[in-house]
């Protein structure tokens, strides 16, 4: 049997059955959505997540369980969840009820200051990192794993380059890539966020205000967090992120690396401009 279309209607039923006393409260679909979990909202003041394949699934119980943990780490607010759902109507996976977040994403969001903005995400991140790891998820594949060795992408990666041709200039791509492989993680394990793009990134007021998504979080090299600065700061509030991050060459040349895999598997519909920007970098 087909899995339902994850749509307002299916909401609207799974909230019901499950949760009847919020079954009378109007959903809305959010767009954009997500694509790992799209999002809608309930009344004013809940939103639904439903992962949208198995592979997402990993995150609803890692989001349910340390969420709440990571929020008393944080200085800016983070998803809260209030209820679990089960499966149900024919949709296959467990879902979670948040508690809704004002703001509006970094995408689409004028940001007053781009350096301050970099700060306030770095600081964030640096603050992530001092949540506690006893029996947190090391990177792996919940993580698709983003915090774990570079090495897991690096057949991924060179198969890309061949690919792509002479669209890339694959000795200059490869030297990026194999500065980051010589580099290996060797620091203590922390918490990263995994997925640090604007569309995780809620403004308000011209100013970072929430960050959203840890689908895609656990414990390892926060390395992977570094992604905002080739990606949607310029070149003087990149500088300033990587000393609020606190990024050593090491760190620095697995982060350029990690972002140059994204870039290159996503080429065609985002990937191209990055791959230029980072190739700009000396």
């Amino acid at each position: 049997m087909e899995p339902p279309a994850l749509d307002e209607d299916l909401v609207r039923r799974l909230v019901a059955e499950q949760f009847p006393h919020w079954g009378g409260l109007p959903v809305r679909a959010i767009v954009p959505g997500g694509n790992d979990n799209r999002t809608f909202r309930l009344g004013d003041e809940l939103t639904v997540r439903l992962p949208s394949a198995e592979g997402y699934v990993a995150a609803v119980e890692k989001e349910q369980r340390w969420l709440p943990v990571i929020a008393r780490h944080v200085p800016l607010p983070v998803p809260e969840p209030v209820a679990a759902g089960a499966p149900g109507s024919g949709y296959p996976f467990p879902w979670t009820i948040n508690r809704w977040m004002p703001g509006e994403s970094a995408l689409t969001a004028p940001v007053d200051d781009l350096a301050r903005f970099g700060l306030d995400v770095a600081r964030f991140l640096r603050a992530l990192q001092t949540t506690p790891i006893d029996g947190a998820p090391v990177a792996g594949a919940h993580s698709f794993w983003r915090g774990a060795d570079l090495r897991h992408y690096d057949e991924e990666t060179r198969r890309t380059v061949a690919e792509l041709g002479d669209r890339v200039d694959a000795g200059a791509v490869l030297a990026v890539w194999d500065a980051g492989l010589s580099a290996p993680f060797t620091g203590t394990p922390v918490w990263f966020h995994g997925d640090v793009a604007p569309g995780n990134l809620l403004v308000e007021d011209g100013r970072l205000a929430a960050v959203i998504d840890f689908g895609t979080s656990g414990v390892g090299d926060p390395a992977c967090d570094l992604y905002l600065a080739w990606t949607f700061l310029d070149a003087p509030a990149r500088r300033g992120y990587r000393e609020a991050f606190g990024a050593d060459d090491g760190m620095w040349a697995r982060g350029r690396a990690w972002v140059m895999w994204k870039a290159l598997i996503r080429y065609d519909d985002w990937g191209a401009p990055v791959v230029a920007e980072l190739l700009r970098e000396v």
